[in-house]
Protein backbone atom coordinates (compact mmCIF):
# COMPACT_ATOMS: atom_id res chain seq x y z
CA UNK A 1 0.00 0.00 0.00
CA UNK A 2 2.91 2.36 0.49
CA UNK A 3 3.32 2.72 -3.23
CA UNK A 4 -0.07 4.19 -4.13
CA UNK A 5 -0.23 6.83 -1.40
CA UNK A 6 3.26 8.00 -2.24
CA UNK A 7 2.45 8.01 -5.95
CA UNK A 8 -0.75 10.05 -5.50
CA UNK A 9 0.84 12.59 -3.15
CA UNK A 10 3.78 13.09 -5.50
CA UNK A 11 1.47 13.50 -8.49
CA UNK A 12 -0.68 16.15 -6.81
CA UNK A 13 2.45 17.99 -5.68
CA UNK A 14 3.86 17.94 -9.22
CA UNK A 15 0.59 19.22 -10.71
CA UNK A 16 0.54 22.08 -8.19
CA UNK A 17 4.20 22.83 -9.00
CA UNK A 18 3.43 22.94 -12.73
CA UNK A 19 0.61 25.41 -12.06
CA UNK A 20 2.91 27.64 -9.98
CA UNK A 21 5.54 27.57 -12.73
CA UNK A 22 2.90 28.46 -15.32
CA UNK A 23 1.87 31.50 -13.28
CA UNK A 24 5.33 32.71 -12.23
CA UNK A 25 6.71 32.60 -15.77
CA UNK A 26 3.55 33.93 -17.39
CA UNK A 27 2.90 30.76 -19.37
CA UNK A 28 -0.87 30.93 -18.81
CA UNK A 29 -0.96 34.39 -20.44
CA UNK A 30 1.23 33.18 -23.28
CA UNK A 31 -1.00 30.16 -23.91
CA UNK A 32 -4.06 32.39 -23.85
CA UNK A 33 -2.56 34.72 -26.49
CA UNK A 34 -1.83 31.65 -28.63
CA UNK A 35 -5.47 30.62 -28.39
CA UNK A 36 -4.73 27.39 -26.54
CA UNK A 37 -7.30 28.03 -23.81
CA UNK A 38 -10.00 28.47 -26.44
CA UNK A 39 -8.84 25.48 -28.49
CA UNK A 40 -9.97 22.36 -26.64
CA UNK A 41 -7.77 19.97 -28.63
CA UNK A 42 -4.61 22.00 -28.05
CA UNK A 43 -5.43 22.39 -24.36
CA UNK A 44 -6.01 18.64 -24.01
CA UNK A 45 -2.68 17.86 -25.72
CA UNK A 46 -0.85 20.29 -23.42
CA UNK A 47 -2.51 18.79 -20.33
CA UNK A 48 -1.69 15.29 -21.57
CA UNK A 49 1.98 16.18 -21.93
CA UNK A 50 2.29 17.62 -18.44
CA UNK A 51 -0.09 15.05 -16.91
CA UNK A 52 1.95 12.09 -18.11
CA UNK A 53 5.21 13.88 -17.31
CA UNK A 54 4.10 14.24 -13.69
CA UNK A 55 3.07 10.60 -13.56
CA UNK A 56 6.37 9.29 -14.92
CA UNK A 57 8.41 11.60 -12.67
CA UNK A 58 6.53 10.09 -9.71
CA UNK A 59 7.33 6.60 -10.95
CA UNK A 60 11.04 7.34 -11.34
CA UNK A 61 11.19 8.82 -7.83
CA UNK A 62 9.09 6.12 -6.16
CA UNK A 63 11.90 3.80 -5.03
CA UNK A 64 14.11 6.55 -3.62
CA UNK A 65 11.22 8.22 -1.80
CA UNK A 66 9.97 4.92 -0.39
CA UNK A 67 13.42 4.20 1.04
CA UNK A 68 13.58 7.64 2.65
CA UNK A 69 9.99 7.60 3.90
CA UNK A 70 10.31 4.22 5.62
CA UNK A 71 14.01 4.49 6.61
CA UNK A 72 14.57 1.18 4.83
CA UNK A 73 18.02 -0.33 5.32
CA UNK A 74 19.18 -2.12 2.18
CA UNK A 75 20.88 -5.47 2.76
CA UNK A 76 24.09 -5.42 0.74
CA UNK A 77 25.69 -8.23 2.72
CA UNK A 78 23.51 -10.28 5.12
CA UNK A 79 24.65 -9.69 8.70
CA UNK A 80 22.81 -12.62 10.30
CA UNK A 81 20.80 -15.76 9.56
CA UNK A 82 17.50 -13.85 9.35
CA UNK A 83 18.84 -11.47 6.72
CA UNK A 84 20.41 -14.36 4.80
CA UNK A 85 17.05 -16.17 4.75
CA UNK A 86 15.32 -12.99 3.55
CA UNK A 87 17.74 -12.39 0.67
CA UNK A 88 17.75 -16.05 -0.38
CA UNK A 89 13.94 -16.23 -0.31
CA UNK A 90 13.52 -13.09 -2.42
CA UNK A 91 16.11 -14.44 -4.88
CA UNK A 92 14.25 -17.76 -5.17
CA UNK A 93 10.85 -16.10 -5.68
CA UNK A 94 12.24 -13.60 -8.21
CA UNK A 95 13.69 -16.48 -10.22
CA UNK A 96 10.34 -18.30 -10.17
CA UNK A 97 8.57 -15.11 -11.30
CA UNK A 98 11.17 -14.58 -14.06
CA UNK A 99 12.24 -11.09 -12.94
CA UNK A 100 15.60 -9.62 -11.99
CA UNK A 101 16.81 -9.81 -8.40
CA UNK A 102 15.30 -6.84 -6.51
CA UNK A 103 17.04 -4.82 -3.84
CA UNK A 104 16.08 -6.24 -0.44
CA UNK A 105 15.62 -4.18 2.70
CA UNK A 106 14.17 -4.04 6.21
CA UNK A 107 12.39 -1.01 7.64
CA UNK A 108 12.04 -0.30 11.38
CA UNK A 109 8.34 -0.81 12.18
CA UNK A 110 6.70 -3.16 14.65
CA UNK A 111 3.55 -3.34 12.54
CA UNK A 112 3.66 -6.30 10.15
CA UNK A 113 3.99 -4.90 6.65
CA UNK A 114 5.94 -5.16 3.41
CA UNK A 115 6.13 -3.34 0.10
CA UNK A 116 7.63 -3.47 -3.38
CA UNK A 117 8.25 -0.55 -5.70
CA UNK A 118 10.39 0.66 -8.60
CA UNK A 119 10.02 1.74 -12.23
CA UNK A 120 11.55 -1.43 -13.70
CA UNK A 121 10.52 -4.96 -12.76
CA UNK A 122 14.15 -6.03 -13.09
CA UNK A 123 15.37 -3.24 -10.78
CA UNK A 124 12.72 -3.21 -8.08
CA UNK A 125 12.86 -2.92 -4.29
CA UNK A 126 11.25 -5.38 -1.87
CA UNK A 127 11.24 -4.45 1.82
CA UNK A 128 9.66 -5.91 4.95
CA UNK A 129 9.13 -4.55 8.44
CA UNK A 130 11.17 -5.81 11.37
CA UNK A 131 7.90 -6.68 13.12
CA UNK A 132 6.78 -8.97 10.31
CA UNK A 133 10.06 -10.88 10.34
CA UNK A 134 9.86 -11.29 14.11
CA UNK A 135 6.24 -12.50 14.30
CA UNK A 136 5.44 -14.33 11.07
CA UNK A 137 6.35 -17.95 10.52
CA UNK A 138 8.83 -18.60 7.68
CA UNK A 139 6.02 -19.90 5.44
CA UNK A 140 3.83 -16.85 6.12
CA UNK A 141 6.71 -14.42 5.58
CA UNK A 142 7.58 -16.23 2.34
CA UNK A 143 3.97 -15.85 1.17
CA UNK A 144 4.08 -12.10 1.89
CA UNK A 145 7.31 -11.79 -0.10
CA UNK A 146 5.69 -13.76 -2.94
CA UNK A 147 2.76 -11.31 -2.87
CA UNK A 148 5.16 -8.38 -3.28
CA UNK A 149 7.12 -10.15 -6.02
CA UNK A 150 3.74 -10.66 -7.71
CA UNK A 151 3.21 -6.89 -7.81
CA UNK A 152 6.57 -6.49 -9.51
CA UNK A 153 6.05 -9.33 -12.01
CA UNK A 154 2.55 -8.06 -12.88
CA UNK A 155 3.97 -4.63 -13.77
CA UNK A 156 1.52 -2.91 -11.43
CA UNK A 157 3.56 0.28 -11.11
CA UNK A 158 3.77 0.82 -14.87
CA UNK A 159 0.03 0.20 -15.28
CA UNK A 160 -0.63 2.56 -12.40
CA UNK A 161 1.55 5.19 -14.07
CA UNK A 162 -0.51 5.03 -17.27
CA UNK A 163 -3.78 5.26 -15.33
CA UNK A 164 -2.44 8.17 -13.28
CA UNK A 165 -1.26 9.90 -16.46
CA UNK A 166 -4.79 9.80 -17.89
CA UNK A 167 -6.23 11.01 -14.57
CA UNK A 168 -3.68 13.86 -14.39
CA UNK A 169 -4.51 14.90 -17.95
CA UNK A 170 -8.21 15.31 -17.30
CA UNK A 171 -7.67 16.91 -13.87
CA UNK A 172 -5.52 19.63 -15.48
CA UNK A 173 -7.91 19.95 -18.44
CA UNK A 174 -11.14 20.34 -16.48
CA UNK A 175 -9.49 22.54 -13.83
CA UNK A 176 -8.55 25.01 -16.57
CA UNK A 177 -11.91 24.83 -18.34
CA UNK A 178 -13.86 25.39 -15.11
CA UNK A 179 -11.35 28.01 -13.93
CA UNK A 180 -11.71 29.94 -17.19
CA UNK A 181 -15.52 29.88 -16.98
CA UNK A 182 -15.54 31.11 -13.35
CA UNK A 183 -12.86 33.74 -14.04
CA UNK A 184 -14.87 35.23 -16.90
CA UNK A 185 -18.23 35.02 -15.12
CA UNK A 186 -17.11 36.34 -11.71
CA UNK A 187 -14.01 38.47 -12.37
CA UNK A 188 -14.96 39.56 -15.93
CA UNK A 189 -11.45 38.79 -17.23
CA UNK A 190 -10.85 38.07 -20.90
CA UNK A 191 -7.41 36.64 -20.15
CA UNK A 192 -6.26 34.51 -17.19
CA UNK A 193 -5.78 36.61 -14.06
CA UNK A 194 -5.00 36.01 -10.39
CA UNK A 195 -8.54 34.75 -9.82
CA UNK A 196 -8.13 32.15 -12.55
CA UNK A 197 -4.78 31.07 -11.10
CA UNK A 198 -6.22 30.59 -7.61
CA UNK A 199 -9.27 28.71 -8.89
CA UNK A 200 -7.15 26.35 -11.02
CA UNK A 201 -4.81 25.66 -8.10
CA UNK A 202 -7.70 24.71 -5.81
CA UNK A 203 -9.53 22.73 -8.49
CA UNK A 204 -6.44 20.66 -9.32
CA UNK A 205 -6.12 19.57 -5.70
CA UNK A 206 -9.86 18.89 -5.26
CA UNK A 207 -10.31 17.13 -8.61
CA UNK A 208 -7.07 15.22 -8.02
CA UNK A 209 -8.40 13.86 -4.73
CA UNK A 210 -11.76 12.94 -6.29
CA UNK A 211 -10.11 11.32 -9.32
CA UNK A 212 -7.86 9.28 -7.04
CA UNK A 213 -10.87 7.00 -6.48
CA UNK A 214 -10.14 5.60 -9.96
CA UNK A 215 -6.55 4.83 -8.98
CA UNK A 216 -7.70 3.28 -5.70
CA UNK A 217 -10.15 1.03 -7.55
CA UNK A 218 -7.25 -0.29 -9.63
CA UNK A 219 -5.18 -0.66 -6.46
CA UNK A 220 -7.84 -2.85 -4.84
CA UNK A 221 -8.07 -5.04 -7.94
CA UNK A 222 -4.29 -5.47 -8.14
CA UNK A 223 -4.22 -6.69 -4.52
CA UNK A 224 -6.37 -9.67 -5.44
CA UNK A 225 -3.98 -10.47 -8.31
CA UNK A 226 -0.96 -10.17 -6.03
CA UNK A 227 -2.62 -12.48 -3.48
CA UNK A 228 -3.05 -15.06 -6.24
CA UNK A 229 0.62 -14.59 -7.18
CA UNK A 230 1.57 -15.12 -3.54
CA UNK A 231 -0.48 -18.32 -3.43
CA UNK A 232 1.05 -19.53 -6.70
CA UNK A 233 4.69 -18.66 -6.02
CA UNK A 234 4.59 -19.74 -2.38
CA UNK A 235 1.62 -21.62 -0.95
CA UNK A 236 -2.12 -20.89 -0.84
CA UNK A 237 -2.59 -21.93 2.80
CA UNK A 238 0.46 -19.88 3.83
CA UNK A 239 -0.90 -16.83 1.96
CA UNK A 240 -4.25 -17.22 3.72
CA UNK A 241 -2.44 -17.65 7.04
CA UNK A 242 -0.45 -14.47 6.48
CA UNK A 243 -3.61 -12.49 5.67
CA UNK A 244 -5.32 -13.87 8.78
CA UNK A 245 -2.38 -12.78 10.91
CA UNK A 246 -2.62 -9.30 9.38
CA UNK A 247 -6.36 -9.35 10.05
CA UNK A 248 -5.75 -10.16 13.73
CA UNK A 249 -3.42 -7.16 14.01
CA UNK A 250 -6.01 -4.94 12.34
CA UNK A 251 -8.77 -6.14 14.68
CA UNK A 252 -6.45 -5.49 17.63
CA UNK A 253 -6.16 -1.89 16.37
CA UNK A 254 -2.42 -2.16 15.84
CA UNK A 255 -1.60 1.28 14.37
CA UNK A 256 -0.13 1.67 10.92
CA UNK A 257 3.44 2.89 11.39
CA UNK A 258 3.98 3.74 7.75
CA UNK A 259 3.72 7.41 6.76
CA UNK A 260 0.27 8.27 5.37
CA UNK A 261 1.78 9.06 1.97
CA UNK A 262 3.25 5.54 1.83
CA UNK A 263 0.43 3.46 3.28
CA UNK A 264 -0.87 2.35 -0.11
CA UNK A 265 2.38 0.52 -0.89
CA UNK A 266 2.18 -2.06 1.88
CA UNK A 267 0.53 -5.46 1.93
CA UNK A 268 -1.76 -4.13 4.67
CA UNK A 269 -3.16 -0.68 5.38
CA UNK A 270 -3.23 -1.44 9.10
CA UNK A 271 -6.08 -0.28 11.29
CA UNK A 272 -7.84 2.80 9.93
CA UNK A 273 -10.81 4.65 11.41
CA UNK A 274 -13.62 5.98 9.20
CA UNK A 275 -11.90 5.01 5.93
CA UNK A 276 -14.23 5.48 2.97
CA UNK A 277 -14.34 2.44 0.70
CA UNK A 278 -13.83 4.69 -2.33
CA UNK A 279 -10.41 5.75 -1.04
CA UNK A 280 -9.31 2.34 0.24
CA UNK A 281 -6.19 1.14 -1.55
CA UNK A 282 -6.77 -2.45 -0.33
CA UNK A 283 -9.92 -4.58 -0.16
CA UNK A 284 -10.94 -5.65 3.35
CA UNK A 285 -8.77 -8.55 4.51
CA UNK A 286 -11.78 -10.83 5.01
CA UNK A 287 -12.68 -10.37 1.33
CA UNK A 288 -9.14 -11.17 0.23
CA UNK A 289 -9.12 -14.31 2.37
CA UNK A 290 -12.51 -15.39 0.99
CA UNK A 291 -11.29 -14.86 -2.59
CA UNK A 292 -8.29 -17.13 -2.00
CA UNK A 293 -10.48 -19.76 -0.35
CA UNK A 294 -12.76 -19.73 -3.40
CA UNK A 295 -9.70 -20.14 -5.59
CA UNK A 296 -10.27 -16.78 -7.35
Amino acid sequence: MLRIGLFLATNIAILVLFTLIFQVFGLEDFLATQGIHSNMTSLLIMCGFFGFAGSFISLLLSKKMAKMGTRTQIIDEPANAQQRWLVDTVKELARKADIGMPEVGIFPAQQSNAFATGWNKNKALVAVSAGLLDRFSPDEARAVLAHEIGHVANGDMVTLTLIQGVVNTFVMFFARIIGSIIDKAVFKNDRPGIGYFGIVLVLQVVLGILASTIVMAFSRWREYRADVAGATLANRSAMIGALRRLQAESEAHVPNELPDTLTALGISSGWKKHASKLWMSHPPLEQRIAALQRGV
